[in-house]
Order: structure tokens, then sequence, then C-alpha cells
């Protein structure tokens, strides 16, 4: 009996003294947790992406540019998240797009996701213009009088013209259907 009394008294003390040791109050965590990668594409200790500084200047226009300062990758300690990039922006091979304020899901964004592609193809149409009739000028400057050349150089130049009419024309025609017949939000 002495030694059930024993060996009861030595096992509550081994648990007052481990519950001391191994029981501590909660301590809020002070050092920041990350993520593994962000949605530019960074995941350390890999070297960053090409296009990292301009995705981060899309994504995450509040942070610091210097990527060591891993700010891009910083999880919330409230919502257990990583940092949410810039509200109705996305990083595309094409770029930044985006609808200016709000998400993708917001009334109006497929618009300005729109407009911006748009924008570039019109931007690339006028272009491929500029480069045919400074073809067509560099033929008709190098035709020595020969009729053939320099009828062809003519044809460049008019179709050159023309591309770039019909290029002003359909975004005059595009922007004024959307935003003045069919009052799509996010054009103008």
């Amino acid at each position: 009996m002495k030694k059930f009394i024993l060996f009861i008294i030595f096992i509550t003390f081994i648990k007052i003294i481990t519950a001391n040791t191994f029981a501590q109050s909660p301590t809020v965590v002070t050092d920041p947790r990350y993520a593994a990668c962000d949605f530019c594409g960074y995941c350390p200790p890999n070297p960053l992406p090409q296009s990292w500084s301009a995705c981060q200047k899309c994504l995450y226009p509040d942070i610091s540019s210097d990527p060591s300062t891993m700010e891009s990758l910083v999880i919330d300690p409230e919502t257990n998240t990583a940092i949410a990039p810039a509200p109705g922006k996305q990083y595309t091979f094409l770029g930044c797009l985006g609808s200016g304020n709000g998400a993708f899901s917001d009334q109006g964004s497929a618009g300005g996701v729109i407009q911006s592609l748009l924008n570039i193809i019109f931007a690339m149409a006028g272009g491929i213009a500029f480069l045919y009739l400074l073809y067509g000028s560099f033929v008709i400057a190098t035709s020595q009088e020969e009729p053939e050349k320099l009828n062809y150089g003519k044809r460049v130049v008019y179709g050159a013209i023309a591309g770039l009419i019909f290029t002003l024309g359909s975004v005059f025609i595009v922007k004024f259907i959307a935003s003045g017949i069919l009052k799509i939000p996010g054009f103008g």
C-alpha cells in the first residue's frame, strides 16, 4: 500500500512538473509566415520569373519592388491566406488587364477587359498599317521609274491608308456601339 501511495505521489509530481514546463500560455506569433509562391510565380528560393516586376506592379501595387522583402508572400494571420492581388486586375501574357476597380466577377469588369483587349488589337492593326505605309513608300522611292514597281508601291500605300482608315473607323464604331448604344459598363 505504501508503494502504491508513493507511486501516485510520484506520478502527480511528474505531472505537475511537466504541466508547468509544456503547458505555457499561448503566445502571439510575431514572426510573419510566408506562402510558398505568390500570384506572379515567385517561389523562393527559385529565381524570380522574368515578368515578376511587371506583374508585381499590376497585382501588388502597394508593396515594395524589392523581392527580397517577400511582401508578396506574407500570410495574413487572421485569414490565414496570402496577400490578395489588386481587385479587378489580372496579369496575363498580354500584360496587366483589369477593369480598374472591383473584381473580375463584378458588373462591368468584362467591359474593361474587352476594352483592354480591343485597344491592343487596334494598336497592332494600326502599327501594321503604318509599317506597310513605310514599306510602300520605300518601294516607290526605289522603283527607279520602273512602272511595275511604282504601281506595286502605290497599291501598298493605298492599302495601308485604307487599313488605317478602317482601323480608326472600327475603333470609333465599336466604342460608339458599346458605350453609346448598348451602354456596356466598363467601356468609355
